[in-house]
C-alpha cells in the first residue's frame, strides 16, 4: 500500500532564523536541495526548482511563518497545476532545539495522486530516500555557513 505522508527529522546547528533563511532563500535553496530555485515567498507565490540533468519542477507556496512552518506543493513534469490529485503537499516545521533547530519535513497527499498505484508507490519511495539526502546536504550545508556573511 502507497503511504500517504513521509516524515523526516534532522537536528541543525544553527537558528531557526538562520535555518529559515537557508530553506527559503532561493540563493541557499540552490545550494543544498536543487541546483536552481526561484521562490516568490508568500502563500500562492510560485516556485520553479531546477536540477541539471534531471529537470525542472514547477510548486506553489502554500504557508509562510517566518520562521516557523513553510510549506508548498510541487508537481512532477507532466502535470499542469498544482493541487489535489496532482501533487504532494511539502511542510518544513522549524522548532529551537537547544542551540540549533530541529527541521521536520513532511510530505503528504501520496495516496491522492491520480496516478497509477505503482507510480504513486514509485514516487512516494524515491521521495522518502530523497529527503534523508536533502536533509543531510541541508546540515552540512549550515556547517559549512558558520557565521560567514552568507548566512542571511
Amino acid at each position: 500500500m502507497v503511504p500517504d505522508r513521509i516524515s523526516r527529522e534532522v537536528v541543525i546547528d544553527a537558528p531557526p532564523e538562520k535555518v529559515w533563511a537557508i530553506v527559503t532563500d532561493p540563493r541557499h535553496v540552490a545550494r543544498w536541495f536543487s541546483d536552481e530555485a526561484e521562490i516568490d515567498l508568500r502563500p500562492g507565490g510560485a516556485m520553479l526548482l531546477t536540477w541539471h540533468g534531471h529537470g525542472t519542477y514547477r510548486g506553489r507556496v502554500e504557508a509562510v511563518d517566518r520562521p516557523h512552518r513553510f510549506a508548498f506543493r510541487w508537481l512532477r513534469r507532466e502535470d499542469d497545476e498544482p493541487g489535489e490529485g496532482t501533487s504532494t503537499l511539502v511542510e518544513l516545521v522549524l522548532a529551537p532545539e537547544g542551540p540549533g533547530t530541529l527541521l521536520r519535513v513532511v510530505e503528504s497527499g501520496f495516496q491522492r495522486l491520480a496516478w497509477s498505484e505503482e507510480d504513486k508507490a514509485r514516487y512516494a519511495g524515491e521521495n522518502a530516500d530523497g529527503w534523508v539526502h536533502e536533509l543531510n546536504q541541508l546540515r552540512d550545508y549550515a556547517a559549512g555557513l558558520g557565521s560567514s556573511r552568507d548566512s542571511s
